[in-house]
């Protein structure tokens, strides 16, 4: 916000909310001979906010996604039944190049992604072919579903973009803007101010949120929540409502970590980050008083990995920890989203108060390691090309029976990863998925598959009988 526009603001509080306080009449401008009064403190400060807004609006998508979802019409059936389903989102560009980011959720499952750029009006004559043309086939970078945050890219050059160089912590009670495309109405913009900078919203759940009361609905996902600057606070995420709309309680991913994903997404296609080897908790009073703890706030230290580089490092549970990498922890939340964004190349330094004492460790973390990231590495673009299901798959042999200890198949074939392509169908399969059978011919390995996958024509009925997270399920689909 510039000088003039805090001023601005601070001068039109004073006016609604200290006259009104001392039971004064807010003062009317005084009326100019000819027209309508010009160059008032509103009128400048509209003007202001709606520069800001232009600046933004052209970076922001909608993104159109074709995918598969769980049937309402299956409830109650042993097996899930999938079924194609049409969604709306929104995004952002953050390289001019055609790096958009927008929510995981928003593309999850999908077959294919296309992105709706921004009206112009009045196009240059000598904008691009590529940027005159709206609307792009999107392709899926990485995802990162704990954080909800997945890159896309399109091919196009010459973008508008709402940088990430220049990452801002929200702060409560500041105004902030929601851009997005709320019911499919694109570009549509909303205000409020940040209702809580640090909001838990799930206590399993211990990733802070921005929480504003901007309206949100239903297609804003995925679009920016910026300040009275233009600046980039956060992505908006989810919303909590009991009438399916907007209720005031919006949350927005902090765009501290929406940086990081970014940045890991494009340069591995996937999130790399830390693991400290730590179980921590929130300080309650009665937590406090039990354990005669210095504070009754804060985060404690309830468990220590006996094989993680805390352990070695002397972490003991118990400890009060107060500042990581020498920011203050006020909460668990707080210390999450640290522990998160840390980079993996760098070591981490912990403050740590036990008993009376205090003392500074550092730590050489180990880089966290999930299934899913795991067998992405193994996907191999000459090596389990299923082309017509638009997969990489690879047998179950002990290096994946190491990944995924739990499967309940001996043999089958694992998907490693999607790929997005025209000839391929849409088959509902995502990575870790394993292939058990299809149209009731078992699946022992990718050669097996193909050759059942070769044997189908276009049009055959498809049923696949897949392992997800430990549960059998069928996907059916259409064979192209």
């Amino acid at each position: 916000m510039s000088p003039f526009t805090r001023q601005a603001v601070a001068s039109v509080l004073w006016l609604l909310i200290g006259g009104m306080a001392r039971g004064q009449a807010v003062p009317h401008p005084k009326p100019v001979p000819g027209g309508p009064p010009s160059g008032g403190v509103i009128q400048r400060l509209n003007t202001e906010m709606a520069q800001i807004l232009a600046h933004v609006s052209p970076a922001v998508v909608q993104i159109r996604v074709v995918g598969f979802g769980l049937s309402e019409g299956g409830a109650g059936t042993e097996a899930a039944v999938v079924e194609r389903q049409h969604s709306l989102g929104s995004g952002i560009i953050v390289d001019p190049t055609g790096y958009i980011l927008t929510n995981e959720h928003v593309i999850h499952g999908a077959q294919r992604v296309s992105v709706t750029l921004p009206a112009v009006p009045g196009s240059s004559p000598s904008a691009t072919d590529s940027t005159r043309r709206r609307i792009f086939e999107a392709k899926v970078i990485g995802s990162q579903p704990d954080v909800d945050l997945a890159l896309l890219k399109i091919e196009a050059t010459g973008l508008p973009v709402l940088s990430l160089e220049k990452v801002r912590l929200a702060k409560q009670g500041e105004l902030v803007f929601a851009i997005g495309s709320p019911d499919g109405l694109a570009s549509s913009v909303t205000m409020g101010v940040v209702s809580a900078a640090e909001r838990q919203v799930e206590n399993a759940f211990p990733m802070a949120f921005i929480q504003t009361d901007a309206p949100i609905n239903p297609g804003n996902s995925g679009g920016p929540l910026v300040d009275a600057e233009g600046f980039l606070l956060g992505i908006n995420a989810f919303i909590l409502t009991r009438s399916g709309g907007s209720e005031g309680l919006g949350f927005a991913i902090p765009a501290e970590t929406v940086k990081f994903v970014y940045e890991s997404l494009r340069k591995y296609g996937r999130v790399r980050r830390i693991e400290v080897g730590i179980l921590s908790q929130a300080i309650t009073p009665e937590l406090a008083a039990g354990l005669h703890l210095r504070r009754d706030w804060g985060v404690i230290v309830s468990d220590v990995d006996p094989d993680g580089a805390a352990k070695t490092a002397g972490v003991e549970p118990g400890d009060i920890i107060d500042a990581f990498d020498g920011q203050p922890v006020y909460s668990l939340p707080g210390l999450m989203r640290s522990v998160f964004v840390h980079p993996i190349d760098k070591l981490v330094t912990l403050k740590l108060l036990h008993g009376d004492e205090t003392y500074t460790l550092e730590i050489q973390a180990k880089e966290s390691s999930r299934p899913t990231d795991r067998l992405g590495e193994l996907a191999m673009s000459n090596q389990g090309l299923v082309r017509r299901l638009g997969i990489i798959g690879v047998d179950i042999d002990d290096q994946i029976r190491g990944i995924i200890p739990q499967l309940r198949s001996a043999s089958g074939v694992v998907v490693t990863a999607r790929i997005q392509e025209a000839t391929s169908a849409d088959s509902g399969l995502q990575a870790g998925d394993v292939i058990r059978s299809l149209n009731q011919t078992r699946v022992g390995s990718v050669e097996s598959l193909k050759q059942a996958v070769r044997a189908l024509k276009a049009g055959d009925a498809v049923a696949l009988q897949v392992e997800r997270e430990g549960k059998l399920t069928y996907l059916s689909f259409e064979m192209e």
